[in-house]
């Protein structure tokens, strides 16, 4: 099978770099990508490149990020071969042109939607979940016919050389290139003109990638996560929310874009919720959790400083708090008393510490919410249906989940996307397939007959038949 190329940066990196995406437009305008065979085959390709290479991606991924085996293969893995599988059943459904109706003054004639490949993509992934968010949105390039070039994250070394070294392995040379390195490779490739960028991380390089895109009006999707916040009702089972709260926030220690940032909990019934969370965290991790083999670590030393000085905000610590800077390590946290100028309150967290506050009722929840960016995702628990109908229909978020947390991001037959500063555009399943392909509109007229009604001279019989039908 064909290599792809794994591109280092080095004194002749910058025109090597620049040169990928012409020479994988050459291939994309030769129709190789176009045929669903092709399609098919590259997306059995990643199917075994997971599967086969499963235990070493495990293993790069506990090096780079402390993921535990579980977490690595059902967060990283499991994802993009749950993609593949859905594309792999359902692609020749969704490539199908979609016939629409023809109004009555164009007729005779027939008119449909048809999906073309955009061309070459540019996937900039993240180092949270690395597999997972580089092999996602190649799969939806794939499907949509389309050559990608990916750029993992520096971050992840060892999980970064081994993807570079599979995909040269598994896929084909002439449609797909990894470009490994930092922010030089990164600045590279965007000054090249790409069909669509698809990227996740903060808001901050998002501003910088949607610039770049601006030049060559490159359309963009950016997954940009942000304070995604929970809200707990009186009502509430507490049992349930806090296990599925706790799972959700302290999986990956904490560094899910998605995950719950901070906590709304009405004040009647803050004092439980608090002890449940504490008691889930000994549940989950035991009495030391630095010794637990399923709780990760901070991805650099540098996070582990930029989380950390979240605790040092006048905030109470309920729970947790210890810090082991070496070890790259923060315990499972709580922190209560939380104002809304405290320093945990500023940016996205992105890691193990779940912040609490208290609200009188559900108008303050709300109010609360909707006076701050729109988050990546919304989390309401309660057993009231009209309640948790209420909070969806006045609030704005990427996804939601009622009495649940994380799974709408995991829903393949969702789209996962952002609004507003959580971020643009939407992917997953037939979403991502849609999301890079252009939906080209078509019809098609018979030559057999050619009504003369749109035709000049007009005439008044022309002119009433355009006003009656038109």
């Amino acid at each position: 099978m064909a290599t792809a190329a794994s591109i280092l940066f080095d004194t002749g990196a910058r025109d090597r770099i620049a040169a990928i995406p012409g020479r994988l437009r050459e291939t994309f305008r030769s129709g190789r990508t176009r045929p669903v065979e092709w399609r098919k085959g590259q997306l059995r390709a990643v199917e075994c490149l997971l599967k086969e290479n499963a235990p070493r991606l495990e293993k790069a991924l506990a090096a780079d990020v402390g993921k535990p085996p579980f977490e690595a293969y059902a967060a990283d893995l499991g994802f993009p071969l749950g993609e593949a599988a859905i594309a792999l059943k359902n692609l020749d459904h969704w490539m199908r042109p979609q016939r629409v109706s023809v109004p009555a003054i164009q007729r005779p004639g027939k008119a449909w939607v048809q999906f073309d490949p955009l061309g070459v993509i540019l996937i900039i992934a993240p180092w949270n979940y690395p597999v997972q968010l580089t092999f996602n949105p190649l799969i939806a390039a794939i499907a949509a016919g389309s050559c990608a070039v990916l750029k993992p994250s520096e971050l992840t070394p060892q999980t970064s050389a081994l993807m570079a070294e599979l995909v040269a392995k598994y896929l084909d040379d002439d449609c797909f290139a990894v470009v490994e390195g930092a922010v030089e490779e990164t600045q590279v490739l965007l000054e090249q003109r790409f069909d669509h960028i698809l990227y996740t991380g903060n808001g901050r390089v998002g501003r910088v990638v949607m610039e770049a895109a601006a030049k060559h009006l490159t359309p963009v999707t950016l997954e940009l996560g942000g304070k995604s916040p929970v809200i707990v009702m009186p009502d509430a089972n507490l049992d349930v929310a806090a296990h599925r709260i706790g799972w959700a926030k302290w999986t990956n220690a904490g560094q899910t874009c998605t995950a719950p940032d901070y906590v709304l909990v009405h004040q009647d019934v803050e004092k439980p919720l608090l002890e449940k969370l504490k008691a889930v965290i000994t549940e989950f991790y035991g009495n030391d959790p630095k010794t637990s083999k399923d709780y990760g670590r901070i991805v650099a030393e540098r996070h582990v400083d930029r989380v950390a000085s979240m605790l040092d905000d006048g905030v109470e610590i309920f729970a947790g708090g210890q810090v082991d800077k070496a070890a790259r390590y923060i315990a499972p946290t709580i922190v209560r008393g939380v104002k809304p100028d405290s320093k945990v309150m500023q940016d996205e967290i992105f890691g193990p510490i779940l912040a609490v506050m208290t609200v009188r009722d559900l108008d303050e929840a709300i109010n609360f919410v909707c006076d701050h960016d729109k988050p990546l995702a919304l989390y309401i628990f309660s057993g009231d249906e009209k309640l948790c109908a209420r909070v969806l229909g006045e609030t704005s978020s990427g996804g939601a989940c009622i009495n649940a947390a994380l799974w709408q991001a995991a829903n393949p037959h969702l789209p996962f996307g952002g609004v507003g500063p959580s971020g643009m555009g939407a992917y997953h399943g037939r979403w991502g397939f849609e999301a890079l392909s252009h939906r080209k509109g078509v019809v098609d007229k018979p030559t057999w007959t050619d009504p003369k009604i749109a035709y000049p001279p007009y005439s008044r019989v022309k002119e009433w038949v355009a006003r009656k039908f038109l």
